[in-house]
């Protein structure tokens, strides 16, 4: 999504269209000059009289509403920076608000905190030569109203990245060193309901479509000290009306998936055919050929299909303790090779009585 023309502001997300404010409910740039301005105002130099003493309480305001503003755009851009995110993260975001509308974000947040620094140095420098408490003074009015100025310029960028923080913060965070089984398939097939069974997870059921709207992640012994179980909300395979749930769902099958759990109900009571169900998964293991997908058929209790895929019942837990066998062998199989400790160097004992023979 471009940035418009006219302001030059970064789009907002897709995700939250709101205005994004700081906790007390205020501007973002006005939350951060309040404390900058009000941490340089109690400053009191201390063993300093008369003309020294106006100077020095200038230099400490000078550098605190410096330091204070600087420290706050650092604080906002410091957690979604690349190198704080993981590849993952990165593309659920740009999905949401945009390629690029971060990175805009951080960048001008950067511009700003080093311009603040130049003008604080520089007021520093004419601090020296100034003369008189009424020059002094206006010194001081000048560095803040330019110091106020650049906050509120990236205000805007300021909110995008709130808004972007608010939105990760609704989501789980995966650890990209831990196995990913990700759970998928069409709306309402009882994916939430195994995701239950098979980890910690405790995604909320019930018995209507779309119950899940975000991503959500449980853990479970898998044959790895831990793996990440992860429910997904649900996909109907439209490629050019998929809404950002479903979106989701196929960025976390496409980039945080070790294996895919793929989620059948060949009951019909999902309220979608057993053939729409199976297109998609054909067209998932053509487009993702890099990433296992095992089918399985749940809500057994109802019916089978007599296909052959695993099938399991998360209310009476029929057919669970197979399907973990079969994920603990996926995931076995994708699992590095450990490197067997080298051999100690062979020696050949002496027999009895020595000699050679």
């Amino acid at each position: 999504m471009p940035r418009s023309a006219a302001s030059g502001r970064p789009p907002r997300g897709r995700e939250d269209r709101g205005a994004a404010r700081s906790p007390h409910g205020r501007p973002i740039a006005s939350a951060i000059l309040d404390a900058a301005f009000h941490r340089a105002h109690r400053a009191s130099p201390h063993g300093a009289k008369g003309s020294d003493r106006n100077r020095r309480r200038a230099l400490l305001k000078i550098v605190r509403s410096s330091a204070v503003v600087r420290r706050q755009l650092r604080l906002r851009s410091a957690p979604l920076t690349d190198e704080k995110l993981t590849e993952f993260q990165r593309r659920l975001v740009d999905r949401a608000f945009g390629v690029g509308a971060r990175a805009r974000a951080l960048r001008r947040l950067k511009t700003a905190e080093r311009r603040i620094e130049g003008l604080s140095r520089e007021a520093e420098r004419e601090l020296h030569r100034a003369e008189g408490p009424e020059r002094i003074a206006a010194l001081v009015r000048a560095l803040y109203g330019r110091i106020a100025s650049h906050v509120h310029e990236v205000e805007p960028d300021l909110e995008a990245l709130e808004r972007v923080r608010r939105y990760l913060k609704e989501r789980p965070t995966l650890d990209p060193a831990t196995p990913t089984v990700v759970v998928a398939g069409f709306p309402n097939v009882g994916k939430s309901s195994l995701v239950a069974r098979l980890s910690t997870a405790r995604p909320k059921v019930a018995d209507y479509p779309f119950t899940t709207l975000a991503l959500e992640v449980g853990h479970a012994d898998l044959g790895w000290d831990r793996s990440q179980i992860l429910d997904t909300p649900g996909v109907l395979g439209r490629k050019s009306r998929r809404n950002p749930a479903e979106a989701e769902a196929e960025e976390a099958v496409e980039h945080a998936a070790t294996v895919v759990l793929f989620v059948l109900d060949p009951s019909g009571s999902c309220g979608y055919s057993r053939e729409e169900q199976e297109e998609l998964a054909r067209r998932w293991h053509a487009e993702y050929p890099g990433v296992p997908i095992i089918e399985v058929e749940t809500k057994s209790d109802i019916g089978v299909s007599g296909s052959g895929r695993p099938a399991v019942s998360a209310k009476t837990g029929e057919g669970l303790a197979d399907l973990k066998q079969r994920l603990e062998a996926a995931l076995r199989r994708l699992r590095p090779a450990t490197e067997l400790p080298p051999l100690e160097p062979t020696t050949v004992e002496e027999a009895p009585g020595g000699g050679a023979g």
